[in-house]
């Protein structure tokens, strides 16, 4: 395949390279432009700057890193000197995407990721096509985004404030961040999450492992139909689901507080862990498929032939390979719980208030911006779950014989 690569033709400087610099910086100049009231203005200086700049970096400077750097040192002075040190921070972003661009042009590496034989519209399309997932990446990723940077603004507001577009350290503040961890109004939230979500997850890896283990067994009559039911949750509208779940489990704590003798608080957190627990079981019944669907059943078959019964087979056999789905449906399970808050609407009471709670409330009766930092406390971990996800398929991967990609 490193033929097929090989061989990149030089692309032409003034009809192929030039013309894009022109339209890339054509679109950057329309952005500043407009900041500064005069788009039209700003729109031609930036498609002459950029195609400037592209035939000085591809004629007279070939090392890339030099001219990335100093590209983004003159953008960067350059903004300084228009907006301050929010110009500076947006001048270097910006030279550094031309840069790259320029280069990414004058040297064919945009037909690096097709064949040599490649005729103009795969190489157009092969490219047109990671540009469009890259939108959908910033359509998706940018109002996740938007929010860090609001968490640590030092003025009771949800919008961006003049001291933090000019980067002012007076603009920023850890405030809202150290009202979240000292607040008994998110502290009692915070701590039921984190008593509700491992309870759940528990459970719902137990079960979902169990059912999974058991639907995989071709002989197991209407496993489809038990499937369906059993990963119905996900797809039965949330606000079904809890309006089905009040009637049930008031039903049932009406019977543990008059049989049992139990307490309404403790019954209130039950209620609550059985409840997501249903929510997380399809979540892990459906990874842990997944992995079955590569499992070498001789194992098993082996390790009974060697007189291991079931359970020891199950723990020391099956289990270490289908581990890393089990763990991935724990954490969606987890993931799952954590956040969620409507079946804890119905099926809780004050006393279970959880994270999500606290923030529907924060929002619907009064604007608290420490809601910014809990978001951004909640996105960061939920990154480092995901990564961890990713880790875990990788490893699922290798053990089944299998390259990562």
């Amino acid at each position: 395949m490193s033929s097929l690569h090989s061989e990149i033709p030089t692309p032409s400087l003034t009809g192929f390279t030039l013309p894009l610099m022109a339209a890339a910086g054509l679109g950057f100049g329309y952005i500043v432009g407009t900041a500064h009231g005069q788009p039209l203005i700003g729109a031609l200086a930036g498609a002459v700057l950029s195609a400037a700049l592209g035939y000085v970096l591809a004629s007279f400077v070939p090392d890339r890193r030099t001219g990335r750097l100093g590209t983004a040192a003159v953008a960067g002075i350059a903004g300084f000197a228009m907006a301050g040190t929010s110009g500076l921070v947006a001048g270097a972003i910006i030279g550094l995407v031309l840069s790259w661009f320029a280069y990414w042009l004058s040297t064919g590496d945009y037909r690096r990721s097709v064949p040599s034989y490649a005729t103009a519209g795969d190489v157009l399309w092969s490219n047109s096509f990671k540009f469009i997932c890259g939108l959908i990446f910033f359509f998706l990723i940018a109002p996740i985004v938007v929010v860090l940077p609001l968490s640590f603004n030092a003025q009771d507001f949800f919008t961006f404030t003049p001291k933090m577009l000019a980067f002012d350290p007076e603009g920023y503040s850890l405030k809202h961040y150290r009202d979240f961890f000292s607040n008994p109004d998110w502290t009692r939230p915070l701590k039921n999450s984190f008593i509700i979500a491992p309870l759940a997850t528990i459970i719902s890896v137990s079960l979902g492992t169990l059912a999974a283990i058991g639907l995989s067994q071709s002989h197991v009559p209407g496993r489809r139909a038990i499937m369906a039911v059993l990963i119905s949750p996900m797809i039965v509208p949330l606000i079904i689901s809890a309006t089905g779940m009040f009637f049930f489990y008031s039903k049932l704590g009406n019977w543990m507080e008059g049989n049992l003798g139990m307490s309404k608080d403790f019954i209130g957190y039950v209620k609550v862990i059985l409840a997501h627990s249903v929510l997380g079981i399809p979540f892990v019944i459906i990874t842990v498929t997944a992995t079955l669907v590569g499992f070498d059943r001789s194992l098993t078959r082996a390790a009974a032939n060697m007189g291991a019964g079931p359970v020891r087979t199950f723990f020391k056999v099956q289990m270490p390979l289908i581990l890393p789905g089990v763990i991935s449906g724990g954490l969606f399970a987890f993931i799952t719980s954590f956040d969620e808050v409507v079946v804890v609407l119905f099926v809780g009471s004050a006393a279970q208030k959880t994270l999500p709670w606290q923030m529907f409330i924060g929002l619907r009766e009064q604007i608290s911006p420490t809601i910014l930092a809990v978001a951004t406390v909640l996105v960061t971990f939920s990154v480092l779950l995901l990564a961890t996800l990713e880790l875990l398929r990788r490893r699922s991967e290798r053990l089944r014989g299998m390259s990562p990609t």
